[in-house]
């Protein structure tokens, strides 16, 4: 087979795919007749065919897509002119905490912005898929470890989390509020339209719960093998970018 054909494969079954194609797949297309690393780079010829072009050919977290360029946003956006409801500054910290410094807890959030965290705002982000329970901290309690999910990244047209705008505090919150911008009136949908909420008071139980979950997470590979739970920390998520020294917590609104 030569290469315009095998091209015009792949070209074909990206368009017709509603959702991204991991290479593995897009092998099964030539029966495994082709090396991964051809196939990568008919994909890369492939998107350089369509850099003139309104859509574009990108790798996400599960695979390969097409899809509009943010420049052809505000062209679309005139077939439907009905304004998606807006995320709330509580919501966008949230979430921003959770992908720049993963894994973290509940209690670790409520740190870092200084009030208690709405149960709405996280189990919101866990229904819209943007992220997940990873594993339980070994400390009182055992809480949550959460951290952003591949559906994510697809969202954000990224392909891991070393993508992610370099920010941190404040402005990461403003990073990631632009990055959900330029991906589309789609993304701004849903059930996200949280805006305003108060967040849940204070109580003796959830203090003392917050207060417990600041302690160093042990994975339960370690607990069995009996190291300290001082020397272990939970697997760091895949590319996931380090938070800056010194950083300052961001300046939340309840």
């Amino acid at each position: 087979m030569n290469t315009a054909d095998a091209k015009r494969i792949l070209e074909t079954a990206l368009i017709c795919s509603p959702q991204p194609l991991p290479l593995r797949e897009l092998r099964l297309l030539f029966d495994d007749g082709i090396a991964a690393d051809t196939v990568r780079q008919l994909l890369e010829d492939l998107r350089t065919d369509w850099t003139q072009r309104g859509v574009e050919l990108v790798q996400v977290a599960t695979g390969w897509r097409f899809q509009s360029r943010p420049a052809m946003r505000e062209y679309l956006d005139r077939m439907h002119p009905e304004k998606p409801p807006r995320y709330s500054r509580a919501t966008l910290e949230t979430l921003a905490i959770i992908a720049y410094r993963q894994p973290v807890t509940r209690g670790d959030m409520e740190d870092i912005r200084g009030v208690v965290v709405n149960s709405l705002i996280v189990k919101q982000l866990e229904d819209r898929g943007w992220i997940e329970v990873i594993g339980h901290r070994e400390t009182v309690g055992r809480p949550a470890l959460f951290a952003t999910t591949k559906q994510f990244l697809d969202d954000l047209g990224l392909a891991s989390l070393d993508q992610l705008p370099l920010a941190d505090g404040a402005a990461a919150e403003k990073a990631l509020r632009n990055a959900l911008k330029e991906q589309g009136g789609d993304l701004l949908q849903g059930s996200l339209s949280i805006d305003d909420l108060p967040p849940e008071p204070a109580t003796e139980s959830n203090v003392d719960t917050a207060a417990a979950e600041t302690s160093t997470p042990v994975p339960a590979e370690a607990a069995e093998s009996g190291d300290s739970a001082s020397e272990l920390t939970p697997d760091p998520i895949e590319g996931a970018p380090a938070p800056a020294d010194g950083a300052e917590d961001p300046e939340a609104t309840p």
